[in-house]
């Protein structure tokens, strides 16, 4: 039986209150928005509503879930995400199955890894890039949100360290030996124990185009192509209420202040409910790769 030490029993008791106020921390302004979400307008904005709904009522919900330019804005992002999650991690994970071969095998890899690096540090800028990206004619279309940051290497290099320290070198000879091919190997012996680190990054990539907002802007010119975090940007923080689509009087009936949270929660709930399902794989994923055994 293993024993355990007194310091380290206090550590760990410290450690998890520690991790477990900063989760309610976390939690908190969640739940706060959630319940001034479903408070009538006149506690919410006199700013009475603190963790417990007042005067419930699903006013903001409804005009919320009932505006066409709101569920457009929302379907946008489901698909910019979708699509910029999928085209990230299969240029992302054919490009680390190549760079994690020896030099022998891959002449002038390190050149390679020394430009994505270089990249990583020091990039084009917003006005070459806005000029690439006009000249490509991809304004005002999807493609202009996921292409250019298609390949993150920071995630590209996390990747590519799992692939050359994960996973075992006989599987690969022994597959090569008997007679597979490159994209065989990277699909039947590479992706499947590679499952922690693909949702690490997977969740990465989520996270960021979901939230990502300031290329909507700057790409799209057409209002109805926002995704939902531009379009939440543009009522939010502009202060534009044009494309809620709501009669004034309506608006001031409800309170600007309820729509408003009801909106941001939709917002925050697509990626709360896709992170349990990858969480197991989320910590061992970024731990792997990381030393070299």
């Amino acid at each position: 039986m293993n024993h355990i030490s007194r310091s380290y029993r206090i550590f760990s008791i410290v450690n998890v209150a520690f991790l477990s106020l900063l989760g309610i921390i976390c939690i908190i302004p969640l739940i706060h928005i959630l319940a001034v979400s479903f408070s009538s307008p006149a506690p919410a904005n006199a700013n009475l509503v603190k963790f417990i709904p007042l005067d419930f009522t699903i006013s903001a919900w409804q005009q919320t879930l009932g505006n066409e330019n709101f569920l457009r804005a929302l379907w946008n992002g489901i698909s910019r995400t979708v699509l910029g999650t999928v085209i990230s991690l299969t240029t992302i994970t054919l490009a680390a199955y190549a760079l994690s071969k020896e030099d022998k095998d891959f002449r002038g890899r390190k050149a390679y890894i020394y430009f994505l690096i270089f990249i990583m540090l020091f990039n084009g800028g917003l006005i070459p890039t806005y000029i690439l990206v006009q000249n490509l004619g991809l304004i005002n279309t999807i493609w202009a949100l996921v292409l250019p940051g298609a390949v993150n290497v920071f995630n590209l290099i996390l990747m590519l360290n799992f692939f050359r320290t994960g996973v075992p070198k006989s599987l690969e000879e022994a597959a090569l030996i008997d007679g597979a091919g490159h994209f065989r190997i990277l699909f039947s012996i590479y992706l499947p124990i590679s499952l922690p680190a693909l949702a690490t990054i997977g969740l990465f990539t989520m996270v960021g185009q979901w939230n990502s907002w300031f290329d909507g802007l700057i790409y799209l010119t057409d209002s109805s192509k926002f995704p939902l975090s531009t379009f939440l940007q543009t009522i939010i923080v502009q202060n534009d209420y044009s494309q809620m689509n709501v009669n004034p009087d309506e608006m001031k009936a409800m309170s600007e202040r309820t729509v408003r949270a009801a909106q941001i929660f939709i917002g925050a709930l697509p990626i709360i409910m896709v992170y349990p399902f990858l969480q197991k794989y989320f910590v061992k994923g970024i731990v792997l790769g990381s030393v070299k055994e």
